[in-house]
Order: C-alpha cells, then sequence, then structure tokens
C-alpha cells in the first residue's frame, strides 16, 4: 500500500466527514418563470421546419445549389442541431449539406450522432470528418481529401446541374479540393443572414422567452447591486439565471462600473463597486431555445445618490434611445433613418457606439445600422420590415469623461413601429 493511499485511508478512519446539506439556493420554486409550460408551448416542429424552408428560399433566390454549413449558429438555423455550440465556434468539427432540392445530410461527430437523431429536418447522418489540426495533427492533409470526397458526393448527386455551392466556413485546403472537383464556392452567409433577419411566429415566442428570463436576471441583478460587490460577481448573477431557466450562454463580458465606464467595452473584473458608481452592462445573453435578449441598462450603486453630470448623461443617452425607437417603421430606409435619428452632440461623437441598430436572432444578425457620419466608409442601405427584431443602441461619454451611460432596447418591429421587447424599466432609471 502506497504512503499516499494509507495516509488516505488513515483520514478517513479517523476525520468525520462533514454532513452533505442541500443547496436551497437552487431549489426549482426560485424559478420566476413556469419553463416547461413556456416550453411546451413552443412548437418545435414548426420553428425547425419553418426556418429551413427560409434558408432554403433564400438559396434559391441566389441560384445555389445547396449550402455547406458549418457554423453551429447556422446549423442550428437550418436543422434544430445543437452540440457543444460554443467549442465547435473554434473547432469546426461537424457540417451540414442543405441542398436546394434533395437530402439534408448532417456531419456529427462519430460518439455523438444521437443528438441529431429524429429531426425531421434531417434526412441522413453521417460520421463527419476532422480535418483540423486539433483533431488530424499531421494527418491533416488526409482527412482534408477524406472530408472533401463526402461533400462532392453529395453536390455531384444533389447540388443542381450548375454545382454553385454556398460555404460559410471552410479552410483553404478543404476548399482547393472542391474547386478542383469543378464546384464554385460562394458566401453562404448572406443567404443565411437574409432567412433569418424575418422571425417566424416560433421564433418570436423563443425570442420573448429569452427576454422574459433576461429581464428576471437584470431585476436580481438590481436587488443585489450594493457597494463591495465586484463587477464579476454581479456579472455571475446574470449568468446564473440565464443557466438555471435552460439558457445557454452570454456572449460577452460587457459589465463596468465607475470610472471604467468611459470608454465603453471595457469587460468586467475584479473591481470593488462603491456607492454612487455608475454601473453599465450589456447582456449578450442566449437564452433558452439559443436566442438573444440584448439590452443594456446603466443603474447607480445605492449609498449615495446620482450626481448631477450622472443624471445629465443619462438623460441624453435616454433620449436618444427613445427618439430613435420612436423612428422605425416598416418600410423606412436604414440610410434615411440615419439622416432623421437624433443628433449625437458634438462631444460625445468620437466615444459614441459603434451602430446605431443591429439586428438580433440567435445572436446578433443583420441589418446592421450605420451613423450618418460612417455610412460612406462602411454603411449599407435597406429597408426596416416587419418582424425584424433589432437592437437600438446608445452610449453618451465625453473623451476623457469621469464616466458613461450605455443603454440599449431589444425591440420588435410591428406593422405600427417598434415594440420593446423587455420590461425591465429604462426611463428614469436612476431613481428607481
Amino acid at each position: 500500500m502506497s504512503r499516499i493511499h494509507h495516509a488516505a485511508q488513515s483520514r478517513s478512519a479517523t476525520t468525520p466527514r462533514p454532513e452533505r446539506r442541500p443547496v436551497d439556493r437552487f431549489d426549482v420554486q426560485d424559478l420566476a418563470i413556469d419553463m416547461p409550460a413556456r416550453l411546451a408551448a413552443i412548437d418545435e416542429r414548426a420553428l425547425r421546419t419553418d426556418r429551413l424552408a427560409r434558408l432554403r428560399e433564400q438559396l434559391v433566390a441566389h441560384d445555389y445549389g445547396a449550402a455547406l454549413l458549418s457554423d453551429p449558429l447556422n446549423i442550428r438555423y437550418a436543422t434544430g442541431s445543437r452540440n457543444m455550440a460554443v467549442w465547435t465556434l473554434h473547432a469546426p468539427g461537424r457540417y451540414v449539406f442543405v441542398p436546394v432540392d434533395g437530402p439534408v445530410v448532417m456531419f456529427e461527430y462519430g460518439t455523438s450522432r444521437h443528438l441529431s437523431e429524429g429531426l425531421d429536418t434531417i434526412d441522413e447522418i453521417r460520421t463527419g470528418v476532422s480535418a483540423f489540426y486539433f483533431m488530424a495533427g499531421p494527418r491533416t492533409a488526409e482527412k482534408s481529401e477524406l472530408w472533401a470526397r463526402g461533400v462532392i458526393e453529395l453536390m455531384r448527386e444533389h447540388g443542381g446541374p450548375d454545382l454553385r455551392l454556398a460555404v460559410d466556413r471552410c479552410e483553404p485546403w478543404n476548399a482547393r479540393h472542391l474547386t478542383d472537383a469543378g464546384i464554385g464556392l460562394f458566401d453562404a452567409q448572406e443567404p443565411v443572414e437574409k432567412a433569418r433577419m424575418i422571425k417566424t411566429a416560433q421564433e418570436l415566442q423563443c425570442m420573448q422567452l429569452s427576454m422574459d428570463v433576461c429581464d428576471v436576471g437584470v431585476d436580481r441583478m438590481r436587488q443585489a447591486l450594493r457597494p463591495g460587490l465586484t463587477e464579476n460577481q454581479l456579472w455571475a448573477i446574470l449568468h446564473d439565471a440565464n443557466i438555471s431557466h435552460d439558457g445557454e450562454w452570454i456572449e460577452c463580458r460587457l459589465l463596468s462600473s465607475g470610472p471604467r465606464t468611459n470608454p465603453w467595452f471595457q469587460e468586467c473584473g475584479n473591481r470593488v463597486i462603491e456607492a454612487g458608481d455608475l454601473v453599465g452592462f450589456d447582456t449578450d445573453m442566449v437564452g433558452p431555445t439559443g436566442y438573444l435578449a440584448d439590452i443594456s441598462r446603466t443603474l447607480v450603486c445605492p449609498g449615495r445618490a446620482a450626481t448631477a453630470n450622472q443624471s445629465r448623461l443619462y438623460d441624453i443617452a435616454q433620449q436618444q434611445l427613445l427618439t430613435n425607437i420612436e423612428l422605425i417603421e416598416p418600410g423606412l430606409s436604414f440610410k434615411e433613418f440615419g439622416q432623421r435619428c437624433w443628433a449625437v452632440p458634438d462631444e460625445y461623437v468620437p466615444n459614441r457606439y459603434m451602430m446605431m441598430v443591429h439586428g438580433a436572432g440567435m445572436v446578433d444578425e443583420s441589418p446592421t445600422v450605420a451613423y450618418a457620419v460612417d455610412f460612406a466608409d462602411w454603411g449599407y442601405d435597406g429597408v426596416f420590415e416587419e418582424n425584424m427584431v433589432v437592437c437600438v443602441e446608445s452610449y453618451i461619454g465625453e473623451v476623457g469623461g469621469g464616466e458613461g451611460v450605455k443603454l440599449e432596447e431589444q425591440v420588435l418591429i410591428t406593422a405600427t413601429g417598434a415594440v420593446p421587447m423587455s420590461s425591465t424599466p429604462l426611463v428614469d432609471a436612476l431613481e428607481i
């Protein structure tokens, strides 16, 4: 018997084990939302089949015979299949072939093929070939050729006479095999984004559920906020609410306090929040069923009332946000919106948020609406449409200023205008 084993055995014989107590903090009664009932109300079959139909419509509109999708969000949109989404964002070992007319073939990890079984949007499941270095190592060239063989076979049988394939991700060595076989490669992200831009009825249910969970998390953050709490501790409350309500992940770590609120985009850390600090955050929360809830709020930490400067910054940000939401309606072009939107005062222009509006769905999606001052550099035109979900952004903070205010509202575009999806207070939030 080794000394290590003997010592452990001696300790276990003489030292009583601590009593195990239930962790009542996570009692299911603590859930603020009846998740089984809300999830049961979503027609998952319609959710999957309607999304697949929208994707195929866009492939036809772009004259592509098929799409080959490796991005886990695109795979899920097309099929409903979910498997280690965050990990596969950087380790692309699973992919799906979606022809305009023909069988949808899912290439899955061999040990997790069962995760895609029973989905009406998938006709065949094959074991995928992992041609990236982490899995293939020095056999990458061999695995790349094997990967391409399966795709070429499907394209020749179901990819249409012109062999036009839309691809979202493809390593150069993989792409070379396909082009050598006479397959034309095109960017899949355009048709996928256009399909995802208009939400189906079931998607809107999913998005509202995610937002309701987000509101629970933000309310708990507001109640917990006090001097002495670190930014990380406060941010963890949103994660806790999301995961306990069947949510999935949070895209960023955008929570900052006091002097770290200006400029924006400083991720949360171990700074201790002090009384009277502004605390701003951007939820970027991928909630239950994989849909985004993306709002921003700025609070004042209890213990000291908001200063006149904090209130001024907040009022300006709030005015920008509410004015721009009021402008949005179906048929309004992005360029016209930029021309009519709330004019940012000169002193806040250098630190303005990167865009005025962006789409929301499974994550941030098309469209992206630029400020008029940025339109020539990177903006593009388009039209707001009914059943788009977009996020309207504001950040107000002077260059070198002590603090800044970040606000954002996620809205559904209806026939009569934009309607906020969140119930988290916005107006006069510093006073609540």
